[in-house]
């Protein structure tokens, strides 16, 4: 097992090393001046330039990057372009609202994806496999802009009960900053006005970014289930007497566990790049909001701030994927 872990570990290493010099390029790639663009029209030459070497922009690209990784191996993420305050500060800011998004969306897809999953499978052939088939694959295939602009008619336009812009309404008193969740803090505080305001706040974005995925596990999961409902070990588990639950939840889920859990680690670094398009869609203040701005501005530390953030975390989750395969089948540790 010790083995296996640093394998794994020293393969996580060097994809973040890769991705830190292909995001590097590419930002550097993109075609116009962040300086120029900064300060405006009519700005004398010679200032832009002096900003240009203040910022370490004149330099060249190896040594730009060179200078890039010692910030970052040294906890530094750069100053911004456009704002000049340092970039981990601005993160950390929106970073809670972003993770806050993203654990609501998984929690509400994870659960029900495998539950549904389950019940197409031990039904397979009947109306409900049928049914949970069709919105499955519904959900799997429809545009997320489209479904978060949906969302925003029958919800909000329609019937009104929900908001679709930011996360606590000016009306309620937020609650003291603890953890940055505000759901969190609601509940800390006590402040019962707060945690149903920003439930609501959350839950049509967080609907809207879990449905391509809820519909991509509910659809794993029955195949992965299809294949072992066939197997011996099922029909002599059922001739025993056991319990049709105990039969699908101990047995069956546990052996198709490998492809579903694979899944679930695709399907989180799928939403990390839909969140980008919900938080603008919905006004909703994190990083996404944040990095299509700086995009827009050509803020290069910024850029690659939050690209090098959400790469890093679905490495990490694959790398925890990766992990927990012992846990389901030993064999993977030989």
């Amino acid at each position: 097992m010790l083995r296996y872990f640093l394998q794994r570990l020293l393969g996580l290493v060097v994809v973040l090393w890769a991705m830190t010099v292909v995001m590097f390029v590419i930002v550097r790639m993109i075609p116009g001046d962040p300086v120029a663009g900064m300060m405006g029209f009519g700005t004398p030459r010679y200032v832009i330039e002096a900003t240009r070497e203040q910022l370490g922009l004149d330099r060249p690209l190896p040594e730009q990057y060179f200078s890039y990784l010692n910030d970052l191996l040294h906890g530094r993420l750069g100053i911004s372009i456009e704002s000049r305050n340092q970039v981990a500060e601005e993160m950390g800011q929106r970073f809670t609202a972003s993770a806050e998004l993203i654990l609501v969306s998984m929690l509400l897809s994870l659960p029900s994806g495998v539950f549904l999953g389950i019940i197409a499978a031990a039904r397979w052939g009947r109306p409900s496999d049928g049914l949970i088939r069709f919105f499955s694959l519904l959900g799997a295939s429809a545009p997320l802009f489209w479904v978060a602009l949906v969302f925003q008619l029958v919800f909000f336009r329609r019937l009104g009960w929900l908001p679709v812009d930011g996360r606590i309404s000016f009306s309620v008193i937020p609650p003291p900053d603890v953890t940055g969740f505000l759901l969190i803090d609601s509940l800390l505080d006590g402040n019962r006005e707060a945690f149903v305001d920003s439930l609501k706040h959350v839950l049509l974005p967080a609907l809207a970014l879990s449905l391509n995925s809820l519909g991509l596990i509910v659809r794993q999961t029955r195949a992965s289930m299809l294949q072992v409902l066939n197997e011996g070990y099922i029909r002599t588990a059922r001739a025993k007497g056991l319990r049709e639950r105990m039969v699908l939840g101990t047995h069956a889920l546990k052996n198709a566990a490998i492809p579903v859990v694979t899944e679930i680690g695709l399907q989180f670094g799928i939403v990390l790049g839909a969140t980008f398009l919900v938080e603008i869609v919905f006004s909703w203040p994190g990083l996404g909001t944040y990095a299509v701005r700086a995009i827009i501005n050509l803020d290069y530390p910024v850029i690659m701030g939050v690209a090098l953030l959400f790469s890093f975390v679905y490495v990490v989750t694959n790398f925890l994927v990766d992990l927990s395969y012992p846990l389901f089948d030993p064999r993977i540790e030989r």
